[in-house]
């Protein structure tokens, strides 16, 4: 049974703008080794299946999987606040030469490709190494670290 330990003195800011947030605007946020063990979690069946369809084709329609993605994010991290979302996804592209990995931003509407060389934006470039990795089927940025998921749903942190 996963057990949650809020910290009710921390505050969320009242303008709080993020795309995810169709939540009720919370009290309190995790923070510290709450927080860490919250990401540290196992990631669910669920969660794997539809980041790893980021390449294939789908019957949706654009709206429809992003939606699915978003509602994917809040389902998998239920205790964390927007603000404490991952920066995106990067993972190994499945297109063929030239593209090797391709990103996910958070605000669920940029999915971009990359060629070998081209360098992705942000923070996620130090993800693309991990992302080509065949134990890992997609790599989660984040602010301070990287989380490789692998396929059965284990989590490897990477500080720094």
């Amino acid at each position: 049974m996963r057990r949650s330990i809020i910290n009710p003195k921390v505050k969320q800011p009242a303008n709080q703008t993020f795309s995810l947030s169709k939540q009720p605007n919370r009290v309190s946020e995790l923070s510290g080794l709450a927080l860490d063990k919250s990401l540290r979690q196992k990631r669910s069946s669920e969660y794997i299946e539809v980041m790893t369809k980021l390449d294939a084709g789908s019957m949706l329609s654009k709206q429809q999987h992003i939606d699915e993605l978003k509602q994917s994010i809040r389902s998998e991290f239920p205790d964390l606040s927007p603000s404490q979302y991952l920066i995106g996804i990067v993972s190994k592209c499945y297109l063929g030469n030239p593209y090797t990995v391709h990103s996910l931003d958070m605000s669920l509407d940029i999915l971009q490709h990359y060629k070998r060389g081209e360098v992705l934006p942000d923070s996620m470039e130090r993800a693309r190494s991990l992302a080509l990795h065949p134990g890992y089927e997609f790599i989660e940025v984040y602010n301070n670290e990287l989380r490789a998921i692998s396929t059965n749903g284990d989590v490897a942190v990477i500080k720094g």
